[in-house]
């Protein structure tokens, strides 16, 4: 079971837009996939029809040490399963740090309800944490749980900043309390190649990064920003979408690191 952690501090990269359809994605590829919405606005629960007040969510899990597989729910799409947010999970940080005062275990909440799914989950290949748009303890959370991050970013000045803070944060995450962990790849999100300024963003971010940017790149689809309204992955709301055939070949990409 691989866990990445999708997480990109500056909001609107695209995150719950990749940990959807990149689950989708893999879930039709044949491998069984749990998505996690760590994010308190719950927009990854939405996106795949799902309540947020029906149940238990992972603030439970986190906070009240409910087991996850109680959490997990299932989705539309075969082979896709969610672990659904909460509003409630606003106040996790406090409740968490008020909790639990070794820092290390509080970072550590979900890597432990993970460990514990690990040995009782029945053919789940992936867990795809969709991360707040902040650095603070659920996204740490996140860090720590995780094998890799995947980072998805736009071709824009501001996203390059925030590259540069979540990578420092990566590399502090494994430098004390994750050793394993590693950047599984950049993804550019919302591509249009036909402005100078994406050209140049992505020129600048592979002659520093290499190998780490992925080659898929997503382009801006007026199909791809409707499927979360209908409560569903793009694979499913238009099926011969340009977006579905790049996320398969991401897919590939991301099983081969």
């Amino acid at each position: 079971m691989r866990v990445l952690a999708i997480a990109n501090q500056k909001g609107g990269v695209g995150k719950t837009t990749t940990t959807v359809n990149l689950g989708a994605a893999l879930a039709r590829r044949g491998h069984r996939t749990v998505v996690v919405d760590l994010d308190p606005q719950g927009n990854l629960t939405a996106a795949l029809g799902l309540s947020l007040d029906e149940g238990f969510s992972v603030y439970d899990a986190l906070v009240d040490g409910e087991p996850l597989a109680a959490v997990i729910r299932t989705t539309s799409t075969s082979g896709l399963l969610a672990c659904p947010s909460d509003p409630s999970l606003a106040g996790a940080d406090l409740e968490l740090a008020a909790d639990e005062p070794d820092p290390q275990r509080r970072a550590s909440r979900l890597r432990a309800s993970l460990e514990a799914y690990r040995n009782e989950a029945t053919g789940v290949a992936f867990v795809l944490l969709d991360c707040p748009p902040s650095l603070g303890l659920l996204t740490v959370n996140a860090l720590v749980a995780a094998d890799a991050v995947l980072v998805p970013m736009q071709c824009e000045y501001f996203s390059m900043q925030g590259l540069a803070r979540l990578l420092d944060t990566v590399e502090r995450v494994a430098g004390t309390w994750n050793p394993e962990l590693d950047l599984s790849g950049i993804l550019f999100n919302m591509v249009d190649r036909r402005t100078n300024l994406t050209r140049q963003v992505i020129e600048e971010v592979r002659r520093e990064f290499g190998a780490r940017v992925f080659e898929s790149e997503i382009p801006r689809s007026v199909r791809l920003a409707e499927a979360p309204s209908h409560g569903i992955p793009l694979q499913s709301h238009d099926p011969r979408s340009r977006a579905v055939g790049i996320y398969s070949e991401l897919v590939s990409e991301v099983i081969a690191r």
